[in-house]
């Protein structure tokens, strides 16, 4: 099957396991990465995949996301057991991967770290992580036009500006932070010093 044919069928299959506003978030998502990876060198079938089924685990009921991560002994860390919203990034790698045949491993990977990135990401995985953040469905935060501009030409910038803002929007809402979504702020914000440093 063709790369074309494989895109068109996972939209359809998308669009039906999807809620509606989530099914156009994913579209967004899947033209957003698509977009930044012709402006990154970096694989735009890839980037569509990815983005199409980054969400693909979300509309499951989190009880059969928890069920799905025990059966396959996929470790869930302390933070997605208090908080099952997070759950749905390992789960949705596990889908992608056994019911909707995706076998590559950077594909993979930017499925599951989506939500809260990961030190040393590949070019795919901060483009589907970013992209996630400033896809066009998504509410403007005073950030984003920042984030959107850097998306395209800056990329560990938007990485660590959208992990910022993830972690600064969590503390507002008096929401569990999860502490992988720090480590991720942390190693970008030492990413950034290091360039200042070789700069000067």
């Amino acid at each position: 099957m063709k790369q074309s044919e494989i895109i068109q069928k996972l939209r359809k299959e998308m669009e039906k396991a999807l809620k509606p506003g989530r099914f156009d978030h994913s579209l967004g998502v899947a033209y957003t990465s698509a977009a930044m990876a012709m402006a990154h060198g970096a694989d735009v079938q890839k980037a569509l995949i990815a983005g199409l089924l980054h969400d693909c685990a979300k509309n499951l009921p989190e009880e059969e996301q928890l069920k799905l991560l025990k059966k396959h002994h996929i470790e869930i860390s302390s933070a997605e057991a208090a908080n099952h919203a997070l759950l749905h990034a390992k789960a949705g790698a596990w889908l992608a991967r056994h019911r909707y045949d995706i076998d590559d491993t950077e594909i993979l990977d930017a499925i599951r770290y989506h939500i809260n990135g990961r030190p040393g990401m590949s070019t795919l995985e901060k483009i589907v992580y970013v992209a996630d953040f400033i896809e066009p469905n998504r509410k403007p935060l005073d950030c984003m036009e920042q984030i959107r501009r850097e998306a395209f030409t800056d990329l560990d910038a938007a990485v660590y500006h959208t992990a910022d803002a993830v972690m600064g929007y969590l503390a507002t809402q008096d929401r569990p932070v999860d502490p992988a979504g720090e480590e991720t702020r942390e190693y970008y914000a030492r990413v950034m010093e290091d360039r200042r440093d070789t700069d000067v």
